[in-house]
């Protein structure tokens, strides 16, 4: 089968936290057997006529004091709702600093606590995304997020702090897209543990339509 296309869009530059450096060649190395990653900075790749190629877009942005442009939002946008995928790690969140894409994300960052040691279990077990997945442990940051009531989404993982249990991983419908969010991710030790690669892998397929 021939391989499909991901684009992982990330900051190689100019990064405030997360340097897309290290992340890129453990996403590309992950997803292999499937797909041909192609990773930028450029958020110019976001408008529709550029990601129209694009079986995946997986968004690992650092724009934690800045927004991308109403034209790179009209793309994803249409992308999405066009049948694209969208996977969103950790600070790629930041993506919804507007309000369109806090939509199409289903949420916002609201800050978070020191990196520790988490607590990690599946909130929907039988969802194709955690086939397999078991309760695990993970130095993260624990990411607090503000949601937004109008979209209908699945929490798949949850993280226990402080004795409450906060999400951490959801996925839903848009238009006749898919998107899914993972909050691990915050550097590159992240991506090697057993659980988050599995997420990675099994999301990457569940939000791009991947046959099997």
């Amino acid at each position: 089968m021939e391989r499909r296309k991901a684009l992982l869009i990330g900051s190689y530059t100019h990064p405030k936290f997360h340097p897309l450096q290290g992340i890129d060649t453990q996403i590309s190395h992950l997803l292999n057997d499937m797909f041909t990653v192609q990773c930028t900075e450029n958020h110019k790749m976001l408008k529709e006529s550029n990601l129209y190629p694009y079986d995946l877009c997986i968004a690992y942005s650092d724009l934690w004091d800045e927004k991308v442009s109403p034209q790179q939002t009209a793309g994803l946008l249409s992308y999405v709702s066009g049948g694209g995928g969208l996977l969103v790690l950790h600070n790629g969140i930041t993506l919804a600093n507007r309000y369109e894409l806090a939509q199409l994300i289903g949420g916002r960052f609201d800050g978070h606590p020191p990196i520790q040691k988490l607590s990690f279990a599946p909130a929907a077990p039988s969802h194709d995304i955690m086939k397999g997945i078991e309760p695990f442990e993970l130095e993260e940051e624990p990411y607090r997020f503000i949601f937004d009531p109008f979209t209908d989404k699945t929490v798949l993982l949850q993280y226990e702090y402080e004795g409450d249990f906060w999400p951490a991983a959801w996925c839903h419908t848009y238009g006749i897209g898919r998107v899914v969010f993972l909050m691990p991710g915050h550097h590159e030790p992240s991506f090697l543990q057993p659980s988050v690669r599995s997420m990675i892998t099994q999301a990457a397929k569940w939000a791009s339509r991947f046959p099997g």
